[in-house]
């Protein structure tokens, strides 16, 4: 499912010279023993950090199924772990993603659920619109009677630094069709993931 990387017109060499100059910023010598093969594994981990980029999160949903014996009530994966990074800072956000769908006449192997947050969590991001690309994502690849995703996510910009609190998370949601519309499904569907009541 992966695509050629983007043609960003940066060579490898290039990525690596960048990390010096922030190592050199930094205060540090990008010669020292320790720091000597830093540039290259920070361009490596960035190229796993980002692959977001090398991938159409849709082409994961393309492959369905038919034979679910009319199945139509809702399908829920709960708790998909993921890392991605804040495009303000570049600082990590660690999180989980609640995923349901309503479907019509066809499903999705659930790893394929998985794969699309993943898809856009390794992409620079804000909480908010990983929510909404995820959902839409979905919605426009399987065409579902309803689509909904909630997001709990710790951001290292918030605890690592500025007003440096702890413990503190996130939480965003997108609802599309039945779950906008229908307010028991929508808290059917909270209440699958645990979140009921006003509390988690």
């Amino acid at each position: 499912m992966s695509k050629q990387p983007p043609d960003t017109g940066v060579t490898q060499q290039q990525a690596e010279d960048a990390v010096r100059v922030l190592l050199r910023w930094s205060g540090e010598d990008p010669q020292r023993e320790g720091l000597l093969d830093t540039p290259k594994r920070v361009v490596k981990a960035y190229r796993d950090w980002f692959s977001g980029y090398e991938t159409d999160p849709a082409d994961y949903l393309r492959r369905t199924f038919k034979e679910v014996a009319g199945y139509d009530e809702m399908v829920v994966l709960r708790d998909i772990e993921f890392e991605s990074h804040c495009e303000h800072h570049m600082a990590p956000i660690i999180g989980r993603a609640h995923v349901g769908y309503m479907p019509t006449n066809r499903v999705v192997g659930i790893s394929k659920l998985a794969r699309v947050v993943e898809g856009y969590a390794r992409r620079f991001q804000v909480q908010e619109k990983l929510t909404a690309q995820i959902a839409q994502c979905i919605q426009e690849t399987l065409h579902p009677a309803g689509v909904a995703v909630v997001i709990d996510a710790s951001h290292e910009c918030m605890t690592t630094r500025g007003v440096h609190k702890r413990g503190v998370s996130m939480v965003t949601s997108q609802m599309l069709g039945t779950f906008r519309d229908d307010a028991r499904t929508r808290a059917e569907f909270l209440q699958f993931i645990g979140i009921h009541g006003g509390s988690r």
